[in-house]
């Protein structure tokens, strides 16, 4: 089975300059993994939305899955108490 090709929003770059790189090498990795595993074990389906939460350590990535394109979008990285404002 072909992996998923992984896209960023152009957000999101402003979102992980904030992130310290220590956390951000782990959340990239995270990232990578969903290339192989898209809603992998502990995501959260996000209600009324076709979008997906998964967590690392305190900060939360949602993205957005395309089987039949094989891709995912990654919407939002940041911190848990900033991702839904």
């Amino acid at each position: 089975m072909p992996g998923y090709r992984i896209f960023f929003r152009k957000s999101v770059q402003r979102d992980v300059e904030k992130i310290p790189k220590k956390d951000l090498q782990q959340i990239m990795k995270r990232i990578v993994a969903l290339a192989g595993d898209p809603p992998p074990p502990g995501c959260e389906k996000l209600s009324a939305q076709e979008r997906y939460r998964i967590r690392q350590g305190n900060y939360r990535i949602i993205y957005s899955i395309q089987d039949d394109e094989l891709t995912i979008g990654v919407v939002k990285v940041g911190h848990r108490k900033e991702v839904y404002r």
